[in-house]
């Protein structure tokens, strides 16, 4: 059972919380490379708040999606309609991707380490795994070529490792200059987006550590889900709480089926149904009615 917070703008989930987290950190970006999941709500939450100008770029060949609804996969037909370009797969890693077009790349993984370093390959040996992960697919040229790396992930100490199982995307390698020393073009990983805290790599080390705590969390609630000590940064802050808007339109998307399992107080999404408007339009006109005083706090 997900846990709820309060806030004055109504109760929120920490998966909520996640998502804005995300969108919040895509202000003033161009281009963003997108999975599916909370990294879709999370960009399709930004083009409506801080990145209205967000080209969002999927595997399977698009460029400039607009999706009508929360797609289902990379494949899903919706981000085809009224995308700026849609090529072949070849043609989006090797002109767009390795043409340096591609200012973030969302990633996530069963694994990471403390130098933004990513497993989803196995967990356990690779010739004899207790668990054979889906693999790569696009990660590994993505967390190399994309100018810098956001990764999101549940904080939780399997997944938060001294040591990968297999390193299937490089971060900053052994730390430091080590992935530049082996000619690496992009800057790596710059942020970790989790359901309880934030954390950069903002050091000589390129070590992740601890920038900012989600309302109500200690540090010895995250070092806890960690297996290494966190380090932490000089200048530790809170987290602020979503907003209405933002937990309005969120639980709009949300409603489109790709993350149902994760909202949660049986308000919200349901009170802003409009007969005939797509998930997205009706997101559109959400973020619209609340900034000329339609929407309520007692809405969500």
């Amino acid at each position: 059972m997900t846990d709820l917070h309060p806030s004055h703008s109504g109760a929120y989930t920490s998966a909520e919380l996640m998502v804005v987290a995300a969108a919040r950190a895509l202000a003033g970006v161009r281009t963003v490379f997108v999975g599916v999941g909370q990294p879709n709500l999370a960009c399709n939450l930004a083009r409506y708040t801080v990145a209205p100008g967000l080209e969002l770029i999927y595997e399977s060949g698009v460029y400039g999606a607009r999706p009508a609804r929360q797609p289902l996969s990379i494949g899903d037909p919706t981000l085809v309609t009224g995308a700026t370009s849609v090529v072949s797969m070849a043609d989006l890693f090797g002109l767009y991707l390795q043409g340096g077009l591609v200012d973030v790349a969302l990633l996530g993984g069963a694994q990471i380490d403390r130098y933004g370093n990513l497993n989803t390959t196995v967990i356990g040996t690779y010739t004899d795994p207790k668990v054979r992960l889906p693999g790569s697919g696009g990660a590994c040229e993505i967390a190399i070529n994309a100018s810098r790396i956001y990764i999101i992930m549940h904080l939780k100490k399997r997944a938060f490792v001294e040591k990968l199982d297999f390193l299937t995307s490089p971060g900053h390698l052994h730390g430091g200059t080590t992935a530049q020393q082996l000619g690496i073009p992009g800057k790596g990983p710059q942020l970790v987006i989790t359901d309880k805290a934030l954390f950069d790599f903002a050091n000589a080390e390129r070590e992740m550590q601890l920038v900012s705590l989600y309302p109500g969390l200690t540090i010895e609630a995250i070092s806890a889900e960690m297996g290494w000590k966190v380090r932490v940064a000089q200048s530790l802050t809170e987290t602020p709480a979503p907003t209405v808007d933002e937990l309005a339109i969120v639980r709009r998307l949300s409603s489109g089926g790709t993350s149902q399992r994760q909202h949660s107080s049986g308000q919200g999404a349901d009170n802003f149904s409009r007969k005939g408007r797509t998930n997205m339009e009706e997101a559109i006109i959400i973020y619209a009615d609340s900034h000329a005083g339609l929407v309520s706090e007692r809405s969500v």
